[in-house]
């Protein structure tokens, strides 16, 4: 077997990316062969299906942006944290370099899970479409006003929504901006999408999950000046009133390559301290009688 062909993701400007990079570029001299880094000379996708794995160096931001140019190669993410542990960004540098031999023969886990594509459409033509590997949130925005969407599921229609917005997102964003927003916690390999409204105007308007095969389509019928569809927080695209939102599963996947050290849910219960025992404070505690 030759040596694994790689492409990294890891932006110089940050300092502590660059030394990351560094340091595995020297690891990894004899051990593979690294066709480019994509932060400094830019990869099409030619360049890209040339890869065995994407090695990503930041948090979960950097590898939305490389899963994004990544979801139509089949090429996995080894998404590597330069700062605190993230959802997607599950290796340290040093496990990396420890589980290298491990990764490069394929004894690992490589996860698929399901993007979304997103398209908005004005009189009946596409404008825009891009993908979506966390979430579309189509946010109010100046002045603020509430917006009122009408949302349908399959062309059937399912409710009219009026809010601060709706986020709408995959199982791998469910624990982002859906989480925040009240949303549930989908695990990661499912095939689903979750409908958030952001501060209803009716309380009965509650989270829902569908199964990702069906289209659902966001009518825009009031709404601000400023009210913008954002997609991973990264890519945005301003709404005008009558502009519909068709969003469904993308025939492309974004593949991870799983940390064996550490499961999904031993993540999730890390960073959201589940079931964590109550603090006292013994020493100023008094019994009252």
């Amino acid at each position: 077997m030759g040596k694994p062909r790689l492409i990294l993701f890891g932006d110089p400007r940050r300092p502590n990316a660059a030394e990351a990079v560094q340091r595995f570029e020297a690891f990894a001299e004899d051990k593979a062969e690294i066709l480019a880094n994509c932060f400094e000379t830019g990869c099409n996708v030619d360049i890209l299906r040339q890869a065995d794995y994407a090695v990503v160096f930041g948090g979960d931001g950097t590898i939305l942006g490389a899963a994004r140019q990544l979801c139509e190669t089949k090429v996995p993410v080894i998404g590597v944290n330069v700062g605190k542990l993230g959802f997607l960004a599950e290796f340290s540098i040093e496990e990396l370099t420890q589980q290298f031999d491990r990764i490069i023969s394929g004894e690992m886990i490589i996860e698929k899970r399901m993007i979304m594509r997103c398209a908005v459409c004005r009189d009946d033509e596409e404008i825009f479409e891009s993908t979506a590997v966390n979430d579309a949130v189509v946010t109010a925005g100046a002045p603020f006003n509430m917006i009122e969407m009408k949302v349908s599921v399959a062309d059937e229609k399912l409710a009219v929504c009026i809010s601060d917005g709706l986020i709408v997102s995959t199982p791998t964003g469910s624990t982002a901006y859906n989480l925040s927003a009240g949303g549930p916690i989908v695990a990661a390999d499912l095939s689903a999408m979750v409908i958030t409204p952001m501060c209803p105007h009716s309380l009965s308007f509650r989270p829902i999950v569908i199964n990702a095969e069906s289209e659902l389509t966001i009518e825009m019928i009031r709404m601000n000046e400023q009210t913008t569809l954002l997609l991973d927080g990264q890519v945005q695209r301003r709404l005008d009133p009558g502009d519909v939102i068709k969003i469904r599963k993308h025939a492309g996947q974004f593949q991870v390559v799983n940390n064996p050290l550490r499961t999904q849910w031993e993540t999730l219960a890390s960073k959201l301290n589940w079931a964590e025992k109550p603090r006292y404070n013994n020493d100023n505690a008094k019994i009252k009688e």
